[in-house]
């Protein structure tokens, strides 16, 4: 299976040439095409699904920060969801190019590279389409090396929220290209209101973000034992940042979904995702759901958010034989699930 965007790095092989490098590519069968085609190349990204399917190239850069120390001739880079994640890219793609790199960006029609060659002048560089295809387009960028983007480190933000009845305030870190960079969404905030019952045992904060949740429940409640994972290395980072900041303990894990190495918890909650890439895809929530039931005690709660045309309640409901709804405010509703045991 290839996306869209893979598939036109395919249509323009002949510009990769020397060492390549992919930059936050697709989680696809590029790899085994590439390596097919006698193509050189590593990958750098932070996501944990395409680090695996990208385990087999000369090497896999999988980290919030790139740590490579080559220098490669050719570098693609993926045209990311946020406008922010992209300056927060070239920055980090900054050691490993020379004036000889070439460097290409490919991306879906919809996901914003219509407006690249607006948003690169703004950096001081030039964007140039080159080809325009599988309603993607794929274009060069120079200037990289003369006007090179300082790196970014963490962002501090403010929040005063709601967690059940209590407010409370809490400072917490965010890289560019994670979820709600910088700001509490409608949804997450909803669900906080709702976890009065989240005081003590292992708590599992799922797809954790920037770790907002976690952190407030371990901040009003110090005796929960917290776990906090995310597909993202860019939000385990940031998550990680945020419980240091606020001196609180925490085990955070950059992974693809539940593993089996995690411990029985009597809690989750999480605000799941529901696309993949620019694409919405419910099979990520959806195996979450299921699989839930082996990570939770007895008496174990599931309790998250979700936007409120998902049929989320029918798979709780398959899944554990019971589903409350606790709420539901602008579009988004809260479920909670107890499992028997």
């Amino acid at each position: 299976m290839l996306f869209p965007q893979s598939q036109l790095v395919l249509r323009n092989l002949n510009d990769l040439q020397g060492k390549v490098l992919l930059v936050e590519p697709m989680a696809d069968d590029l790899a085994q095409e590439l390596t097919a085609s006698g193509i050189e190349f590593s990958a750098y990204c932070t996501d944990a699904a395409v680090a695996k399917a990208y385990s087999r190239a000369q090497a896999c850069y999988f980290a919030a920060r790139l740590e490579a120390k080559e220098q490669f001739d050719t570098v693609v880079l993926f045209y990311p969801k946020s406008k922010d994640q992209l300056a927060y890219s070239l920055a980090e793609i900054g050691s490993v190019i020379n004036g000889q790199t070439q460097i290409y960006l490919v991306g879906d029609n919809k996901g914003g590279i219509k407006s690249l060659v607006a948003h690169a002048a703004k950096f001081g560089l030039h964007a140039h389409k080159l080809d325009n295809a599988k309603h993607c387009l794929w274009f060069a960028l120079t200037g990289l090396v003369e006007k090179p983007l300082p790196k970014q480190d963490f962002g501090r933000f403010n929040l005063t929220t709601q967690l059940a009845s209590t407010q409370l305030q809490l400072q917490f870190c965010s890289l560019p290209g994670v979820f709600n960079h910088g700001k509490l969404d409608q949804g997450t905030a909803l669900l906080l209101q709702q976890l009065g019952q989240v005081q003590s045992g292992k708590v599992l904060d799922f797809a954790c973000g920037a770790g907002i949740i976690g952190a407030l429940l371990k901040l009003q409640y110090p005796a929960i034992e917290l776990y906090a994972t995310d597909i993202c290395a860019l939000a385990v980072a940031s998550a990680s940042a945020t419980l240091a900041l606020n001196k609180l303990q925490g085990q955070v894990r950059c992974q693809d979904g539940l593993s089996s190495d995690l411990p029985k918890f009597q809690h989750i909650v999480s605000n799941p995702p529901f696309h993949t890439g620019l694409k919405t895809d419910l099979s990520v929530a959806e195996l979450f759901i299921s699989q839930c039931k082996q990570h939770l005690t007895a008496g174990g709660t599931l309790t998250l958010v979700a936007n409120a045309h998902l049929p989320y309640s029918q798979w709780l409901q398959s899944a554990f034989g019971n589903v409350k709804e606790l709420a539901r405010q602008h579009g988004f509703v809260v479920y909670s699930s107890k499992f028997s045991g």
